[in-house]
């Protein structure tokens, strides 16, 4: 197992330094999936939720989220995020949830792919949980990225 990066050899947390990293296209995917009774994916599905279109604005919450990992998560460098893309799909026993996140930079977006995950799915359970308390958010993981030193990885 390798040195954990965040920590200098005192074990003190820091930001790593990544002003000798290359400048380089990245990208990362993630996914999500928040588990609910037939009703309640039925009523997401519909659109017709007393909160509107769930699917549209759970995407723009992923969206957003994407943005503000930094402020989020305390080691993640601020990055300029080129694309930014959630999806909200019905499958079984629920809705898959998936990011893509591109940059060009020194350091991955597989934070701000995991965060626009992890915000889309809350913001499913915040606008369902009328209808249901027992959803269950699920899964969330990294399936793929790609650029930078050590290159591309997929699940």
């Amino acid at each position: 197992m390798g040195k954990l990066t965040h920590m200098d050899e005192t074990g003190r947390a820091r930001m790593v330094d990544v002003s000798d990293k290359a400048v380089t296209a990245r990208e990362a995917t993630a996914e999500g999936f928040v588990r609910m009774r037939p009703e309640t994916l039925a009523l997401a599905l519909s659109g017709e939720s007393k909160k509107g279109d769930v699917r549209a604005v759970a995407e723009v919450a992923g969206v957003m989220a994407a943005k503000k990992t930094s402020d989020l998560i305390p080691m993640c460098h601020p990055l300029a995020i080129s694309k930014a893309e959630v999806r909200v799909e019905a499958a079984e026993g629920g809705l898959a949830v998936t990011a893509r996140v591109k940059t060009t930079g020194q350091t991955g977006v597989e934070m701000e792919a995991l965060t626009a995950v992890s915000v889309a799915c809350l913001t499913l359970y915040d606008m369902l949980k009328a209808a249901e308390n027992g959803m269950v958010i699920e899964a969330v993981r990294l399936v793929a990225k790609s650029g930078g030193k050590s290159g591309d990885w997929q699940a």
